[in-house]
This record gives structure tokens, C-alpha cells and sequence, in this order.
């Protein structure tokens, strides 16, 4: 099976855990759009909640309604892709500039599910740059904070400014800017997490942890479950 193809396996098997009435939370990348996708197909009455501008826009395309945030409440099942998948169902997303909204969501369910293919459980934590989202006024300034605060925990690594293909900063759907650190290893997720959080113009990491309750992947073998 090719990477796709266990993307599209994964958010098929998550399609299978949606029931109708469902408040449900979408989320944004590669493989949350095989799950948007294979949730459309099944045409069961359910409202959703977007992660991201992109991800309201295909679920529109394929008929799926739309609640806001604050209108839905308390959603009972979110299902989202991730960059990287780490011990105990710690993640990283991200890639996709939606961390923000992915967070919110997140936290509002009952349940979470994680769908991705077997890349993206490379083995030591920390592998994928983690995104850092930063208000933009004084963004550099900012930018410098998380260097500090990176080198204090032992971190090899600079934050760095996402861009465009046109090389402008590339702004997240909440007109913020993103930083990448590619920290190589985190073995304390917890700590990094805390450390990045407590730094002003620091809005959200992409660190997501004790959050998922399931890791569905395809893997050349088929559809497997990972519990934390």
C-alpha cells in the first residue's frame, strides 16, 4: 500500500466509529481529508466542526453542515491527523498551520482518534519539527524567547520562521505566524510544553498530549489500533 492508500484506509476504519446525530470534530491535513472524505460517503445526519478554513471548505463541497465552535458545545467525537505519533499516543501536528483551532477542538471532545499512516510512528519522539504558533506583532522578538527557552532544556535547535513559496511569513488562519524547532529528540514533552507555553507571544505548540484515546494507522498490513 502506498502512503495514500494508508491514509484512506485509516479515515475509512474512523468513518466506521461515527454514528448518526454525532456532533463531530474535523480535522485538517492529508490524511483528515480521506476521513472527511469517507465520512461524506457514508451519508449519516451529523453536524461537524471544522479545524481550519480548508477543512470547512471541503466538508461544504461534500454536503457535511457546519456548526461553529461555540455553537456546537461539547462535541462527541474529534477525529484529526498528526505529524509524528510518540509513546503513549504523544503527538505533533502542525504541518497543516491549524494547531490552534485542532487544539480547541480537541479539547471540546468526549473522545479523540488519531488516523495517519505507519510513517508517522518513526520511533524517537521528536524527529518531525515541532510548530510553534506566535502572535505576529513582535513575532522576532518572540522568536528569540523560545531560542532561550529551547537551549535551556538542553535543545540543539532554532526556532524558525515558516514561509510562503513566496517567501512572505506564512500567517495561520488566525492571522498568527508559525515557528518551526526541529528539536531532534524530546524525551520530556511534558516539560517542553510547559517551558513554551509560559512565554508571551507564544500562542499554542503543536505538542498534543494526553489527548488521543486511539491511533488508527494503515500499515502495509492493514488497519491496526494503538492505545496509549
Amino acid at each position: 500500500m502506498t502512503a495514500d492508500d494508508q491514509k484512506r484506509a485509516a479515515g475509512a476504519a474512523a468513518a466506521e466509529l461515527v454514528q448518526a446525530g454525532m456532533i463531530v470534530g474535523l480535522g485538517t491535513g492529508s490524511t483528515a481529508v480521506r476521513f472527511v472524505q469517507a465520512l461524506a460517503a457514508r451519508d449519516v445526519a451529523i453536524q461537524g466542526v471544522a479545524t481550519s478554513e480548508a477543512t470547512a471548505a471541503l466538508a461544504r463541497s461534500l454536503g457535511i453542515p457546519l456548526l461553529e465552535l461555540d455553537e456546537a458545545g461539547d462535541i462527541d467525537l474529534t477525529v484529526d491527523g498528526a505529524d509524528e505519533i510518540g509513546p503513549g499516543l504523544a503527538l505533533i501536528k502542525g504541518g497543516g498551520a491549524a494547531l490552534l483551532r485542532e487544539k480547541l477542538v480537541w479539547e471540546a471532545s468526549a473522545r479523540r482518534v488519531v488516523i495517519a499512516d505507519a510513517a508517522k510512528t518513526p520511533g524517537r519522539f521528536g524527529r518531525f519539527p515541532l510548530p510553534i504558533e506566535v502572535v505576529a506583532f513582535g513575532h522576532a522578538s518572540t522568536a528569540k524567547r523560545v531560542d532561550a527557552a529551547l537551549a535551556d532544556l538542553g535543545f540543539d535547535a532554532r526556532a524558525i520562521l515558516r514561509r510562503r513559496d513566496d517567501g512572505h511569513p506564512l500567517k495561520t488562519d488566525n492571522g498568527n505566524v508559525i515557528y518551526d524547532a526541529a528539536c531532534g529528540a524530546i524525551d520530556d514533552p511534558t516539560a517542553l510544553a510547559g517551558a513554551l507555553k509560559a512565554l508571551t507571544g507564544v500562542v499554542e505548540h503543536g505538542l498534543f498530549l494526553g489527548l488521543a484515546e486511539r491511533a488508527i494507522l494503515g500499515t502495509a498490513d492493514g488497519v491496526i489500533t494503538l492505545l496509549p
